[in-house]
């Protein structure tokens, strides 16, 4: 039985500017969240993509997103 492989990533930035990435692994059902700052990991079977904006909150005091800052193009 084929597995379904994938990766996405959640990010954020701090007060500092400095942005803070969580990455979002897919194997079959099973979704594993890792921070690519500390390098803390968990398993997250529901809704791994809130845990991952939690962590960023939490414990970088990243809240910026960095896809709602950016202007529409002219």
């Amino acid at each position: 039985m084929p597995r379904d492989n994938s990766t996405s990533k959640v990010s954020r930035w701090d007060g500092h500017g400095r942005e803070h990435v969580v990455r979002v692994r897919r194997t079959g059902v099973q979704r594993t969240i890792s921070c690519d700052t500390c390098g803390w990991r968990r398993s997250a079977q529901f809704l791994p993509w809130l845990k991952a904006e939690e962590h960023l909150a939490e414990v970088h005091q990243a809240t910026v997103d960095p896809s709602a800052t950016r202007q529409p193009s002219r």
